[in-house]
């Protein structure tokens, strides 16, 4: 093992700091990976490692020495139990942190079923909300999961943490409206937009086929653009006082329902 950096004032530990600010992402094209099972399952997915921060007072053993094996010695740094603490953005990272490349696919490099199932996310702004998404595509096995017009980076720490690393899982394309209508027609991809204007409940509505889920913020809904550029619009029975569900929750809702009527087959 070599050197362990014990400064705060270090360049590559100030760097891991600057790296909580979307813009530094952006202009370094890198994101931050805590914890074993994220960063193993991005490995598996190939993401790039630029760097991973090793602390040996916390990481097992077992995982240390399947990191070394797997991350040439270049990318490796090692950090005392202090450095981590300070730089560590969440608990319980298990004594990792890797630098990694985003991966986002345009839609020329999505590879379809033979029955597509689709999540499109319009102007998603929550992390958590974005992550909780994306595990459920990852459940379901959904073909890919669009991002229209985002006001959050789809590569946030913390959609990583909620996805619990299904971001790396999954096929994300971001894009604008315009380009992921296009993009279904040409696939042959039905659309359901979810709004409250619909008239017809989701479970009415065969979902059998080639089918694309079309959803909006809990705040505003679905904008004009995607409330006339859908094929059709669904909505989920209601009975309370409130008039919506939590935009994961309702994701998930429809996804299985299709799910169910495809015989869990995809």
């Amino acid at each position: 093992m070599s050197e362990i950096i014990t400064s705060l004032q270090n360049p590559r530990i100030k760097n891991i700091v600057k790296l909580e600010k979307t813009a530094e992402r952006k202009e370094q094209n890198l994101t931050k990976i805590e914890g074993l099972r994220e960063f193993f399952i991005a490995l598996e997915a190939g993401i790039e490692v630029k760097t991973i921060f090793i602390c040996p007072e916390i990481i097992d053993e077992k995982s240390k020495s399947k990191i070394e094996k797997a991350i040439p010695n270049s990318n490796i740094v090692y950090i005392t139990k202090a450095v981590f603490e300070k730089v560590a953005y969440r608990e319980n990272s298990d004594g990792i942190i890797a630098l990694v490349t985003p991966r986002e696919l345009k839609f020329s490099q999505v590879k379809l079923s033979t029955n597509p199932l689709i999540i499109i996310l319009e102007s998603v702004e929550k992390p958590g909300n974005l992550g909780a998404i994306l595990r459920t595509a990852d459940a379901a096995k959904v073909d890919a999961v669009i991002v229209c017009d985002p006001k959050t980076d789809t590569y946030n720490p913390n959609t990583i943490r909620s996805s619990v690393g299904c971001i790396f899982t999954n096929q994300v394309v971001v894009c604008n409206i315009e380009e992921a209508i296009e993009w279904l027609k040409n696939n042959h991809i039905h659309s359901y937009a979810a709004a409250l204007t619909a008239k017809k409940y989701y479970h009415e509505s065969d979902l059998s086929g080639a089918v694309a889920f079309v959803m909006g913020t809990e705040a505003v809904g679905l904008s004009e653009k995607w409330l006339k550029g859908a094929d059709e619009q669904i909505k989920i029975p209601m009975s309370g006082k409130i008039d919506s569900l939590n935009v994961s929750t309702s994701c998930a809702i429809l996804v299985f329902e299709a799910m169910r009527q495809r015989g869990f087959n995809h």
